[in-house]
């Protein structure tokens, strides 16, 4: 099956994800975990793309992420990539590939999903089991977000920065939200729309881009689109062909 081509479109957050191959480690101790967060730092900086959240796993990291410019992402991605896997080689005396493919991402609407999607990527260390709550975990934005500790990968969205007027006022504001039970159906969604590379976001903001990269932002109803002007036009023409015995 030919890959999607990725929804691209500078100053509109995208929800990021790159597995290790067949989700090998690929972060053993804190030299490694140090290494790609650095590495991420310096890419983000390099190549203009502000992130807002993020998790360093032990066999695939998160990103909730900005581009400045089309290819931001694309180049950071590529770039941390080559450089980390050229350190997990020299370092565990390995060859080949690391990464699981190329990486996954979804654009999405910063209005109703960027702090949702934030505490999603913030709390997968709990899901995971590796600690009781995100503020536990060293290796993720939580500790910015929410508890205000300096973090130089991090850089606030506006939808953040419009939580509250002081930074305390923000991190309470985020950290009682982060608090709240996730939706099992609001994970799957997020999920799915990373995994099959389609937007995030309601249908006012779907045809927003669709609009904007002229291409389907969502998958087609099995069917045909029963609610489509374009399916009821056909119908009525097929009728309507029916009834003059073409």
């Amino acid at each position: 099956m030919a890959r999607l081509p990725r929804f691209i479109l500078p100053g509109y957050p995208q929800h990021v994800i790159q597995r290790g191959n067949n989700r090998a480690t690929i972060l053993h101790d804190e030299d490694d975990y140090w290494v790609l967060w650095t590495t991420l730092r310096d890419a983000a900086q390099k190549f203009r793309c502000s992130v807002h959240a993020y998790v360093l796993m032990p066999n695939h990291f998160h990103l909730l992420l900005t581009p400045e410019q089309a290819g931001g992402i694309g180049k950071l991605m590529q770039y941390t990539g080559r450089y980390y896997v050229q350190h997990a080689n020299q370092r565990y005396g390995r060859t080949g590939t690391l990464w699981d493919g190329r990486y996954r991402a979804t654009l999405l609407d910063p209005d109703d999903f960027l702090l949702p999607v934030s505490h999603y990527i913030e709390r997968n260390p709990v899901r995971a089991g590796l600690v009781q709550e995100p503020a536990a975990y060293d290796w993720s934005s939580h500790g910015a977000n929410a508890l205000g500790i300096d973090d130089e990968l991090v850089e606030p969205h506006a939808v953040y920065l419009a939580l509250g007027a002081t930074p305390q006022e923000r991190c309470a504001a985020y950290a009682e939200a982060s608090r709240a039970p996730a939706d099992p159906a609001f994970l799957q969604r997020v999920r799915d729309a990373t995994n099959k590379a389609w937007v995030l976001g309601d249908d006012v903001f779907c045809r927003e881009v669709e609009g904007k990269l002229n291409r389907r932002t969502r998958p087609q109803p099995r069917g045909g689109d029963r609610r489509s002007d374009a399916f009821r036009r056909s119908q009525t023409e097929r009728r309507a062909s029916a009834g003059n015995g073409a």
